[in-house]
C-alpha cells in the first residue's frame, strides 16, 4: 500500500495525478487526511480522504509515503507531528519516501536527505539539509524520490511505480498515458 498525505493548501495535480498513476499501476493507494477527512487544495478543490490521520496503516504494510507539494500544503505537512513521524519511521524502516514540489523540504528539515541527491521547487534548496541537490525534474537515490513540481507530476510517479514494481511497468503506464 502507498500512503499519500493530504493537508490543507496541498498542490491538486501533484496529489491527485501521483494517485491515479500509480492505481493505474495497480497498486493500493491510500490518501490519508491532515486534519479532517475532507482537505482542500491550493486550488479550492475539496477530496475526501480514505483515511484520517489517526487511523494510518501499519508500516509493515506500507510500500511507500508520498507527500505532495503546495502552499499552505507543505507547512501543514511540516507542522503535523503525526505526519513528520510516520514518514520518519517509514524512511528508517527501508520504506520509499517520495515528495514533490516544495514538499522534498519537509524531508530536508527531517534529515532524511543528507547524503542523497534530491531536487525540489526552486527556491527551497536551501531546506534540503545535507541533500546534493540537483536541477533534475526527478530524482530517485536510496529509497527517495523527489521532483520539482506539478508538470512533473506524472514523472514522478512513474519513478515511484518503477521502484515499486519495475522500470518496465512504468515504461507500460507511461506509453498508455501517452507520456513520453
Amino acid at each position: 500500500m502507498v500512503v499519500l498525505f493530504l493537508a490543507n493548501g496541498f498542490e491538486e495535480i501533484e496529489a491527485l495525478a501521483t494517485v491515479d498513476v500509480l492505481r493505474r499501476a495497480g497498486l493500493s493507494v491510500c490518501t490519508v487526511g491532515v486534519g479532517g477527512d475532507f482537505v482542500t487544495g491550493s486550488h479550492g478543490i475539496t477530496v475526501k480522504t480514505d483515511l484520517g490521520e489517526s487511523d494510518l496503516p501499519p508500516l509493515q504494510e506500507v510500500q511507500a509515503v508520498v507527500l505532495p507539494g503546495g502552499l499552505p500544503g507543505t507547512n501543514n505537512l511540516a507542522q503535523s507531528s503525526i505526519v513528520t513521524d510516520y514518514v520518519c519511521r517509514a524512511a528508517d524502516s527501508g520504506i520509499l519516501v517520495a515528495a514533490i514540489c516544495a514538499a522534498p523540504s519537509v524531508l530536508g528539515e527531517l534529515g532524511l536527505l543528507v547524503g542523497k541527491r534530491a531536487t525540489c521547487y526552486p527556491g527551497y534548496e536551501s531546506a534540503l539539509r545535507g541533500a546534493v541537490c540537483c536541477d533534475e525534474s526527478v530524482v530517485t537515490d536510496d529509497g527517495v524520490v523527489t521532483a520539482k513540481g506539478a508538470g512533473v507530476s506524472i514523472p514522478f510517479a512513474l519513478a515511484i511505480v518503477a521502484r515499486l514494481i519495475s522500470p518496465e511497468k512504468a515504461q507500460e503506464i507511461g506509453d498508455a498515458m501517452q507520456c513520453r
